[in-house]
C-alpha cells in the first residue's frame, strides 16, 4: 500500500529567453567591482558549466498562482478525476505572487488556497496550503502528502511547484542567467496495491554553516535599485554541498526502500547545474561500486528550461511520463529515484515504482 500518482501536468511559459538576452547586461562579482570581460565571454563560460542555453520567463501579466493553476488544470484532467473529490492542495514555492515591476511579494491568501479558488473547489474539507522549502520544495510536499495519506486522513493530493525566480534576480549577477519560471503539478492518491507507488523518502536540513548558501541581497551594482533585495547564492560552495551530500541521501532513500541499485530506471533530479547534476549522478552510483552513469538514465531540461526551482523534477517527471523528451519513457513497474537540493539548505528524495 502506497501513494500513487495518478496525474500529471506542467505549465512551461511561452517566454523563451536566449543568450542574446544579456548581452547588454554589465555584471559585477562578490566584490561589487565590473567584471572586466566581454559579457558574450561570460555567457559562454556560463552555458559551458550550466548546460543553460534557453529559460522561460512568465508574461508581465502572470503570477505564479496562475501558472500553478495550469499545471494543476492539466494534471486534474490526466488523471480523469472532480476537483472536489480533493482532500488537499500543497503549493511548493519560495517567493509567492510578484506582480511584474514591482519587488513586495504577495502570499496572503496561500498560494494554495488561490489555486482552490482557481479550480472552483467548494469542499471546505480539501485543506490548502504552502510549503517553503526552497528548490526541493514540490518533493517535500510529496512526502508531506505521502504522510497524510498513509495515516488515513486523506485520500487524494495536489501538489504543486510553482515559481517565478525571474522576478527576483539580480541583472548584474552572473548567476541570474540560471533561473526560470515554470510550474508542475502531480495528483497523488492512496492505493491498496502492495507493489507500486512511493516505497521510501528521505529529508535532510543542513543550517549550521550552509543556511546561508542561498539569501536574499541587495544588487551587487553599488547603488543600483536601492531597498530592493535579490536571489544570491554561493554557487561554489553549494556545488561542493551538493555534491557531497546528494548522494548520500539518495542512497539512504534507495536503502531504506530495499530496491537494488540495478533495478532503478530513472533519477530525475532537480535541473539547476548540469554539471552538478552529471557529477551528483556519477558519485551516486560509485557508492554502489558502478563507474558510471547508465546511459539515458538521467533525462534533463535544463538546456532549455534553464532553473525554475521547485517546478524543475515536477515538470521533468510529466514531460517524461507523457513521452515528450527523447530517449526517456517510463512503463509500468519501473523504479525511479527523484531528488532535489536547495535553499535551508535542504536535500531530499523519493523512491518511487510506477
Amino acid at each position: 500500500m502506497a501513494a500513487r500518482i495518478i496525474g500529471t501536468g506542467n505549465y512551461i511559459p511561452e517566454k523563451i529567453i536566449g543568450e542574446k538576452e544579456f548581452l547588454q547586461h554589465q555584471f559585477y562579482d562578490t566584490t561589487h567591482q565590473p567584471i572586466d570581460a566581454d559579457p558574450a565571454e561570460i555567457i559562454r563560460k556560463f552555458r559551458g558549466i550550466t548546460g543553460i542555453e534557453e529559460r522561460r520567463y512568465a508574461r508581465p501579466d502572470q503570477q505564479t498562482s496562475d501558472m500553478a493553476t495550469m499545471a494543476a488544470r492539466e494534471a486534474v484532467a490526466d488523471a480523469a478525476i472532480d476537483p472536489e473529490t480533493l482532500d488537499g492542495i500543497i503549493v511548493a514555492h519560495n517567493y509567492g505572487n510578484i506582480p511584474s515591476g514591482q519587488v513586495q511579494s504577495d502570499t496572503v491568501p496561500s498560494l494554495a488556497a488561490r489555486v482552490k479558488h482557481n479550480l472552483g473547489i467548494r469542499n471546505a474539507g480539501c485543506v490548502a496550503f504552502d510549503v517553503l522549502f526552497g528548490c526541493p520544495g514540490w518533493i517535500q510536499g510529496m512526502i508531506i502528502a505521502n504522510q497524510f495519506l498513509k495515516t488515513g486522513a486523506a485520500k487524494r493530493y495536489l501538489v504543486i511547484g510553482a515559481e517565478t525566480l525571474s522576478r527576483v534576480l539580480d541583472v548584474h549577477d552572473r548567476d541570474s542567467m540560471i533561473y526560470a519560471d515554470g510550474a508542475g503539478a502531480v495528483i497523488a492518491e492512496w492505493d491498496d496495491a502492495p507493489d507500486s507507488g512511493i516505497l521510501s523518502t528521505a529529508s535532510r536540513s543542513f543550517t549550521y554553516d550552509e543556511v546561508y548558501y542561498l539569501n536574499f541581497e541587495t544588487s551587487l551594482k553599488p547603488g543600483a535599485t536601492p531597498g530592493t533585495r535579490f536571489i544570491r547564492m554561493q554557487g561554489r560552495k553549494i556545488y561542493e554541498f551538493a555534491l557531497n551530500q546528494v548522494p548520500l541521501a539518495m542512497k539512504a532513500c534507495l536503502d531504506q526502500s530495499g530496491i537494488a541499485i540495478d533495478e532503478v530506471k530513472k533519477v530525475f533530479l532537480h535541473q539547476a547545474n548540469e554539471k552538478m547534476d552529471e557529477a551528483i549522478g556519477k558519485r551516486f552510483f560509485a557508492l554502489y561500486g558502478k563507474e558510471s552513469v547508465p546511459a539515458h538514465m538521467m533525462p534533463m531540461t535544463i538546456h532549455k528550461l534553464g532553473n525554475s526551482s521547485v517546478a524543475t523534477v515536477p515538470t521533468l517527471l510529466d514531460l517524461v511520463r507523457k513521452g515528450k523528451l527523447p530517449e526517456h519513457e517510463l512503463h509500468a513497474g519501473d523504479v525511479i529515484l527523484l531528488a532535489s537540493v536547495g535553499a535551508g539548505m535542504n536535500i531530499n528524495a523519493i523512491v518511487y515504482k510506477v
